[in-house]
C-alpha cells in the first residue's frame, strides 16, 4: 500500500466529507503541528484490522492448559532445521 498524503487537521474537519469518501479507497493520514496524529480509513478496512488484531492474540504460557504443556514440551523440531541447533549452543 503507498503511504497516504498527509492532510493538516484543519484542512480535515473543514472538508470531512470529501475526506469521508477518499477514505472509502484510501487510509487519510491527519496531521497536526508537522506530526502525523491519526489515520482515517473506511469501517471495512478497520473491521478488518480489528480481526487481524484479535487474530494475533498473545497470551501467558501460563494461561495454556497442563496437556497443552505436555505436547509443547514433547514436540520437537522438524529435521530440516537442525542446522539451528548451533544457535543455541554456547560458545
Amino acid at each position: 500500500m503507498d503511504t497516504p498524503k498527509t492532510v493538516p487537521a484543519s484542512e480535515f474537519t473543514r472538508n470531512f466529507g470529501r475526506y469521508r469518501m477518499r477514505a472509502q479507497r484510501e487510509a487519510v493520514a491527519v496531521s497536526s503541528h508537522g506530526q502525523i496524529t491519526g489515520y482515517f480509513v473506511g469501517a471495512d478496512e478497520y473491521e478488518e484490522f480489528k480481526r487481524f488484531r484479535e487474530s494475533r492474540r498473545s497470551f501467558a504460557t501460563a494461561e495454556l492448559p497442563g496437556e497443552k504443556v505436555k505436547a509443547v514440551g514433547a514436540s520437537r523440531m522438524d529435521a530440516r532445521h537442525k542446522h539451528l541447533d548451533a544457535m543455541l549452543d554456547p560458545k
